[in-house]
């Protein structure tokens, strides 16, 4: 089950959280709001509430489940975590969100997309949704609002699992190679099956075929008169990264008081010697490597990904 619950983030932006559930055991009436089964390409489909989740019964209190946010990468959308979301819920409620420019969250032209605007909606978010003391799972920008929250309020953060995203400045050249390979993209693709294709096997930057890769970029496209275009603005998105690409981020990473787990794919974008001195760095640091996975472990290599996060979870943040 999949349930959308509308949050107000900085700046009164509008923003969609996700919530993963195992399928209620009561009556019909308690399917009222809640979702319909299932990922779409075009993201998650479900039924809408508002923050926090309604229709608990007042005088039956329950024991609150830890909570877990999921927050995606640049392109990225909370229905890129279902896989990771639906063992969650064994333990934990998970809840991803699309965070502003991404998925079904607003997306406004003229908006804020600083750094500053990224943790204090993910703040907002946990606050809304009650979902403090929380574990943050965090992949590439995502893990940096992750780390960056975490450091600002530790009050809110008990564990916090950093995927594939680096700590030193990417520089200038960077946003350069970002920008050609956004004007390289042959959009509007006539099929999503062509989507996969490009993004998995024709892509250029591609060292070698990654069919997980094509998945993930279906799942961020939506069809229109002339065919499938990403649903997030490519200009934004390079505004977004203008926002971290200059700087380090070494000295948020020292402030983590929480168990953190970084983690990298051995083809990902970050280096072992890299992740190795972000644990040396983070008081509490804890390193794992996913083989056979690129940039996109969670999406390559579920099983592996799941090996080694679940077991951090449930020791620092039990069910």
């Amino acid at each position: 089950m999949v349930r959308r619950i509308d949050v107000t983030g900085a700046d009164g932006i509008r923003l969609a959280a996700w919530e993963f559930a195992d399928p209620p055991k009561a009556g019909p009436e308690a399917l009222a709001g809640a979702a319909v089964p299932g990922v779409t390409g075009a993201g998650v489909t479900g039924g809408r509430s508002k923050a926090p989740g309604a229709g608990q019964d007042a005088e039956t209190p329950r024991r609150k489940p830890p909570g877990v946010l999921l927050l995606h990468g640049l392109m990225g959308r909370a229905a890129h975590w279902a896989s990771t979301a639906r063992w969650l819920t064994d333990r934990y409620r998970a809840v991803a969100l699309d965070q502003r420019g991404h998925g079904r969250s607003d997306k406004p032209r003229e908006g804020r997309y600083d750094r500053d605007a990224y943790v204090a909606d993910a703040e907002a978010a946990l606050e809304q949704l009650d979902l403090a003391p929380v574990a943050l799972v965090g992949h590439a920008m995502g893990a940096l609002t992750a780390w960056q929250l975490a450091a600002k309020r530790p009050d809110l953060v008990q564990a916090l699992v950093i995927s594939d995203m680096r700590a030193s400045a990417l520089g200038e050249q960077s946003q350069r190679e970002w920008e050609e390979w956004f004007k390289s993209w042959p959009a509007p693709f006539a099929t999503l099956a062509d989507v996969r294709r490009w993004f998995g096997e024709d892509d250029p930057s591609l060292e070698r075929s990654r069919p997980s890769r094509g998945e993930f970029f279906a799942e961020v496209m939506t069809e229109g008169e002339d065919g499938w275009r990403p649903v997030f603005s490519p200009e934004v998105m390079m505004r977004v990264r203008e926002t971290w690409v200059h700087d380090a981020h070494w000295d948020e990473l020292a402030q983590v008081r929480c168990p953190t787990l970084v983690v990298r794919g051995l083809d990902g974008e970050l280096g072992r010697a890299e992740a190795q001195e972000m644990v040396r760095v983070l008081p509490r640091g804890i390193y794992a490597e996913v083989t056979e996975a690129g940039h996109l472990i969670h999406y390559d290599q579920p099983e592996d990904w799941r090996r080694v996060v679940e077991p951090f979870l449930q020791a620092a943040l039990p069910g």
